[in-house]
This record gives C-alpha cells, structure tokens and sequence, in this order.
C-alpha cells in the first residue's frame, strides 16, 4: 500500500488552522465579542503595488455591525500585538 495521499497545493493545514484559531480567540477577548459573534479570518496574497506578498484580513460581524482590518503580513506571523493595534486604528477611523 502506498502513504497516506498529500495534496501538495495545501498550504500548511494544521500550521494555517491554529494562526487562524488563534487570530479568532485573540480578537474575541480584544473586542470582548459576545459567543454570537461571527469573526473569520483569511489569507490572501496582496495585489497592492508595495504591499508584502500575504495580508491576513479579519471580519467582526455582530449584529448590524461589521468591522474589517487588513494585516500586511502572513497569519502565521501576525501577534497579538499586531491585531490589537490593527483595531484599534480601525476603530478610530469610524469614529
């Protein structure tokens, strides 16, 4: 019998999903965001002339509310730091 298959396009599964883990549990406790709260978080590569390769875009939605912040770096790399300066500017900007 052969291994067990490998799709070689994934990308880093298991390293992806505890970025992304992590990124969701930090902006819940940083925002104090209630069970109902949806927060996705998503990797793209980034088209913007400049721009690093990878930006890591996280959306609160609560309620009629919805809050979006761009990361100009990889998940894997972005801290916590990093995401709660990233809400607080945004959180600015609306006011």
């Amino acid at each position: 019998m052969s291994a067990a298959f490998v799709n070689p396009l994934a990308r880093n599964g298991a390293s992806v999903i505890n970025s992304a883990r992590s990124i969701k549990s930090w902006a819940r406790q940083l925002l104090a965001l209630p069970d109902e709260a949806v927060v996705t978080v998503s990797e793209l590569a980034c088209h913007v002339p400049g721009c690093p390769p990878k930006e890591t875009v996280i959306l609160v939605m609560q309620d009629t509310d919805m809050l979006q912040v761009s990361i100009h770096m990889a998940m894997k790399d972005v801290s916590e730091q990093d995401l709660a300066h990233a809400f607080s500017d945004a959180v600015k900007a609306k006011q």
